[in-house]
């Protein structure tokens, strides 16, 4: 008898730094999901297909990016868990894998994103933050006359980029056939010991979106720009009037919320037996 197929998610970190990005694309093993896949297909000993909630960039980090996959086997959730941790490398990590309905979709189901942007804006850098921050301040004077960001401008040009907008303007590639309106909840800006993070919640966003977004908000922080500009921008919908995209290792996707009664589906199901 075969077994029952079954649907599973997965809440996973990686550190980005060596990988192409989320996406599995021919030619380049070097990617979130074809690790996973490759992993779990040596477990079921059949093809698998891993959807993430998001196809993080190359270099982008995730500390709580979800997948969910249908698997035939007769493991247990902690045991496909082990499975899984054990092939992969040390710079990916399954934490937690729960079995939800059959109908769930980590990128369809999720209401809510949030990605944070770190810039160091430290002279040195501290070398372990090295591989997770922007380097705004190496080389430079320490940021605390002329090169200072001003932190208010940038949260008034952020304050344009919430709510919802058609963000082709902030958009790496050209749409044509899908929407490039997104809703934007907050954009928080904090600053703390030669730091400044930038907090982006929203029900999605488009390729490189986030890092065209800060990339702006500093030129604004410069006083390249004035806030005002953010709103032209968006009505402009061109990419050639935004800024530079920010370097892709100072992105991590923090987490992604769903709907209750989808992340409770698992624990009830274990009630049940």
């Amino acid at each position: 008898m075969d077994k029952e197929r079954q649907n599973y998610r997965f809440l996973i970190q990686y550190e980005g730094c060596r990988y192409s990005g989320w996406q599995k694309l021919s030619g380049k093993e070097q990617t979130i999901q074809g690790k996973l896949e490759n992993i779990l297909e040596k477990m079921t000993g059949e093809p698998v297909t891993v959807i993430g909630s998001g196809r993080t960039d190359a270099g982008v980090h995730a500390k709580g990016q979800v997948a969910n996959a249908h698997l035939a086997v007769k493991l247990s959730e902690q045991e496909i868990l082990e499975y899984i941790n054990k092939y992969l490398p040390d710079d990916i990590a399954v934490l937690e894998v729960t079995r939800v309905s059959d109908d769930f979709h980590s990128r369809h189901h999720a209401l809510e994103k949030c990605y944070l942007y770190r810039v160091s804006t430290a002279q040195v850098t501290d070398v372990f933050k090295r591989r997770y921050v922007y380097e705004y301040g190496k080389g430079k004077r320490a940021l605390g006359g002329e090169g200072r960001l001003d932190l208010d401008a940038m949260r008034k040009g952020a304050a344009f980029l919430t709510g919802e907008h058609d963000f082709q303007g902030f958009c790496g590639r050209k749409i044509k056939k899908k929407s490039t309106v997104r809703k934007i909840y907050s954009i928080e800006i904090e600053e703390d010991a030669g730091e400044i993070r930038f907090y982006y919640r929203g029900n999605g966003f488009l390729f490189h979106m986030v890092r065209i977004m800060t990339g702006t908000l500093l030129e604004v922080g410069r006083g390249e720009r004035s806030p005002e500009d953010v709103k032209r921008i968006l009505s402009s919908k061109d990419r050639a009037e935004a800024g530079e995209a920010a370097p892709a290792k100072g992105l991590i996707l923090l987490w992604v919320r769903y709907d209750e009664a989808e992340e409770n589906y698992g624990k009830r199901s274990k009630a049940k037996k």
